[in-house]
C-alpha cells in the first residue's frame, strides 16, 4: 500500500492546500493529512475544529486519515511506517525552504519528500492571507470550501 504525509497547520484549510491534498489523494493508496502542532502558536481554529474542516472538505477523496501531531514530522512517519511526504511549493522562496527540510528529514529518517507545485490559481495563497483579508471583510470565497467560509465568517463574526 502506497502512503504518504501531506503535513501543516491548517488554519484554515484552503482551496490551495485541497489542490495538493486531491492531487496526492491520486497518487497514493492513504494520504494522511496530519495537522502539525506547535504549542508556540495561537490559532484561530482549534486543532480539534481544523481536523474537522479537514475531514469534511476531503470525505470525498475516500483516501484521507486526518489526525493531529506534535513532534517531528519524520517521528509521526516512522510510526506509521510512511515513506513519502508531500509539499506543495508555491514559489522559489516556498522551495528554498523546503529543500532544506527535505533533506534534515530524509537525514534524519530515510523518508522521502515529494513536491507538487501548486496550481497557478493558488500560486499567493496561505492560511494568513486569507484570515487577514477576512478579517478586514474582503471576499475569500473562491479561496476556501464553502464550510471553511462560514466557520471563518463564525469566528472573525465573534472576535
Amino acid at each position: 500500500m502506497r502512503r504518504a504525509v501531506c503535513p501543516g497547520s491548517f488554519d484554515p484549510i484552503t482551496n490551495g492546500h485541497l489542490d495538493i491534498i486531491a492531487r496526492a489523494s491520486r497518487l497514493y493508496d492513504v494520504v494522511h493529512v496530519v495537522v502539525m502542532i506547535n504549542q508556540s502558536k495561537k490559532g484561530l481554529f482549534s486543532v480539534d475544529e481544523r481536523i474537522e474542516l479537514i475531514r469534511n472538505v476531503t470525505a470525498e477523496f475516500g483516501n484521507i486519515q486526518v489526525e493531529a501531531y506534535h513532534g517531528l514530522l519524520v517521528d509521526f512517519c516512522k510510526q506509521r511506517d510512511i515513506p513519502a511526504i508531500v509539499k506543495g511549493l508555491r514559489a522559489v522562496s516556498d522551495f528554498d525552504y523546503e529543500l532544506q527540510m527535505a533533506q534534515m528529514n530524509n537525514g534524519l529518517s530515510g523518508v522521502e519528500t515529494l513536491f507538487i507545485p501548486t496550481s497557478p490559481t493558488y500560486s499567493f495563497l496561505s492560511s494568513s492571507l486569507v484570515k487577514e483579508v477576512a478579517t478586514w471583510g474582503g471576499d475569500i470565497s473562491h479561496l476556501v470550501p464553502p464550510v471553511v467560509l462560514e466557520a471563518l465568517k463564525d469566528r472573525i463574526g465573534k472576535s
